[in-house]
């Protein structure tokens, strides 16, 4: 085998590569992005529609409304297709309070949102006939009529307009809002009656509640309710009548005779509290305004215990004004006053007359004689002398302590723990007075009759009426009831519901508790009749009850508040505006705060310190009922019959609103128990 030559190895022809060449090589053509350009946007439309969710907005108004939602939306109709997540929304429609809030799509395919759009206020204007009327919108004051533009919101609302002597109006409206304006034309109906009235002779004013209205003849405008009228004209008496008016409803009152004026006699003493007696009837006492019929004759006569009589004849023209002025002269008596130590110094009615024993010829009447010295308790005695016979006083001065032990306590607490203030006539500046009302008082009753009395013993009267909780340790079971839902059975109220005999029972009661003689009598639980002389608990008598409730110093009150009426605050538990709907007389304007009877004591106490005169429940008396004679006799500490079918009732309660019932003279009776009558104990001190 031959060898073959190695071969030699070529080198070959290099060329480097054209770099324009290369770049055209690499170049993708724009057609073609565009095509995967195109491919992946169907790719991510195909993955955003393979993963959307589809969401309905409900929209609730009465407008197309505009939708706005903030991201990646499509919408697609009615719905719009979308991921899950939070997105803002935003929802404007006319008329409507712009809604804007995050909602949050679920995965779940297919989604409903409700919005509800708040519709704007709507524009009320309101005008009334008359104007003037304040308007309340839904117990909202907005204003006074006319009011123009006033924003409500929409939805029913309730108007109340209110315009002085008209009668309130309530009416539900229901506002449309979105901005809608709407009016409403309203009238009010007056709150008055017309009531026309005549007189004659004409000329007359017309007073309504004291408030002059104009003259007679005419038809006047009165406010309903309940009013006192009087008729006034010079040289005519005054003509006073009551009034109920219903609005709308006309009355004709008629014409009223007048009567001329009767002359006025304004009458004084020396001293003063003269008993005054016109032609033989009894007509208070001094100092005192008497009315007489013109151009005639009357027969004047003055008395007082322990000066003369004194007597004229009097003429009066017709409504003329006249004054006299009579000095009594006093009838005399000699009193020995013996005075022990003897160099204590005497006094009567105040006045110092000498030291030691003596005589003092004195006026017949009340005399308060004192003997006082350094070191010893001052002695008082009360003595009315007697022309032509000598009375003996002894006045003993006593120490301190001895004195102390003697005295009476101001005050008593019964088993109870009632407070009976002790009250002593002869130690107050007037002991005799007038009870009833003059015939010229406004709202008096034929029953108030004046007479006169006096009151010398003295005697503990309780501060406050009996209570349930009291009167239920004598009575367990008793029960003062309610009105209309309002209680007057609670612990602290004054019990109702007793009868006179049950009130008297009790004072027996007590005496017994607290080892006292009765002072009423009983037979077989039925009380017959008293005991004077007995010091148990009794009810009060009619002039004590009287002394306390109207006498301040020397002056006799009308009122527990004085004179005016009505009262310009609240004094007493009277028929106020807040019982209208359990009674009927109320005392227009007032209010006490209470419905019914309040608690005993809730009201500012007399100068005695005596609460509830004047109001709260009405209060059993001792004294068998009667109308007093007008004879002009003095009675001394009056008890009344022994026993009778009705007993005197005395003082308003929470039930009267009138002005003769709240009236301190005013009298009422009865036997059997009522849901404003009460009682408070007394008993004598000696």
């Amino acid at each position: 085998m031959s060898e073959e030559k190695p071969r030699s190895i070529q080198a070959a022809a290099f060329e480097p590569l054209d770099p324009t060449a290369v770049e055209k090589k690499a170049r993708i053509p724009a057609s073609r992005w565009l095509l995967i350009a195109a491919v992946l946007l169907f790719l991510m439309a195909l993955w955003f529609l393979l993963t959307a969710r589809s969401l309905e907005i409900s929209v609730v108004a009465e407008e197309d409304a505009d939708l706005e939602l903030a991201g990646l939306v499509l919408p697609f109709g009615d719905r719009f297709l979308l991921r899950s997540g939070t997105y803002a929304l935003t929802v404007t429609a006319p008329g409507y309070h712009p809604y804007e809030s995050d909602i949050q799509v679920s995965k779940d395919a297919t989604q409903r949102q409700e919005v509800i759009l708040q519709p704007l206020p709507g524009r009320l204007t309101i005008a009334t006939t008359p104007a003037g009327a304040a308007l309340s919108v839904d117990d909202e004051a907005l204003g006074v009529t006319p009011l123009t533009d006033l924003p409500l919101e929409a939805g029913s609302r309730t108007l109340r307009l209110e315009l002085p002597r008209y009668l309130p109006l309530s009416q539900v409206i229901d506002v449309t809002g979105r901005n809608v304006q709407q009016r409403l034309d309203l009238s009010l109906d007056p709150a008055w009656a017309e009531v026309s009235i005549a007189s004659d002779p004409p000329g007359a004013e017309l007073l309504v509640d004291g408030t002059p209205v104009g003259k007679t003849p005419g038809t006047f405008e009165i406010l309903q309710g309940e009013h006192e009228l009087a008729l006034t004209r010079p040289g005519f008496a005054r003509e006073d009548f009551t009034l109920t008016s219903e609005a709308g409803v006309a009355q004709d009152l008629g014409t009223v005779e007048l009567t001329p004026a009767t002359g006025v006699l304004t009458l004084t003493s020396t001293p003063n509290g003269a008993n005054v007696s016109v032609d033989g009837e009894f007509a208070g006492q001094t100092p005192l305004e008497i009315e007489l019929s013109p151009n005639t004759d009357h027969r004047i006569s003055l008395s007082r215990a322990g000066y003369r009589r004194a007597s004229d004849t009097v003429r009066m023209e017709a409504g003329a004004r006249r004054a006299r002025s009579v000095s009594l002269k006093p009838l005399l008596g000699d009193v020995l006053v013996k005075v022990s130590p003897a160099e204590a110094e005497l006094l009567v009615n105040g006045k110092p007359v000498g030291r030691g024993t003596q005589t003092l010829s004195l006026p017949a009447v009340v005399q308060r004689i004192e003997a006082r010295l350094d070191g010893y308790e001052s002695s008082k005695r009360s003595v009315t002398p007697r022309p032509g016979l000598e009375q003996l006083i002894e006045l003993t001065l006593l120490t301190p302590e001895a004195a102390r032990k003697a005295r009476l306590t101001p005050t008593i607490t019964t088993a109870l723990g009632q407070t009976l203030v002790l009250m002593n006539p002869l130690d107050s500046p007037r002991n005799e007075f007038s009870m009833g009302a003059s015939r010229r008082d406004p709202g008096r009753r034929a029953n108030e009759v004046l007479h006169p009395v006096r009151l010398e013993r003295p005697f503990y009267f309780q501060n406050q009426e009996v209570t349930n909780a009291q009167f239920r340790q004598f009575q367990a079971s008793h029960n003062s009831g309610q009105i209309e839902g309002n209680s007057l059975n609670r612990e602290h109220q004054p019990v109702a519901q007793v009868s006179w005999q049950q009130a008297a029972s009790f004072c027996n009661w007590l005496s017994r508790r607290e080892g006292l003689t009765p002072f009423y009598q009983e037979q077989q639980g039925i009380i017959i009749g008293f005991n004077p002389d007995a010091l148990g608990y009794r009810l009060p008598t009619e002039a004590e009850w009287a002394w306390v409730a109207r006498l301040k110093g020397e002056e006799l009150q009308r009122f527990t508040w004085g004179e005016e009426f009505p009262p310009k605050k609240a004094v007493e538990n009277v028929a106020d505006n807040s019982s209208a709907y359990v009674t009927g007389r109320v005392l227009n304007g007032y209010d006490d705060g209470y419905v019914v009877a309040a608690p005993v004591g809730s009201f500012a106490a007399n100068e005695r310190g005596i609460f509830d005169l004047g109001g709260n429940v009405s209060e059993w008396i001792h004294d068998v009922y009667t109308i007093p004679a007008s004879s002009g006799v003095v009675t001394t500490d009056p008890l009344g019959g022994q026993r009778g079918d009705n007993y005197v009732i005395r003082g308003a309660s929470w039930a009267l609103g009138r002005l003769p019932e709240l009236r301190l003279s005013y009298r009422d009776y009865g036997q059997a128990g009522r849901d404003d009558v009460g009682f408070r104990i007394a008993r004598y001190a000696e």
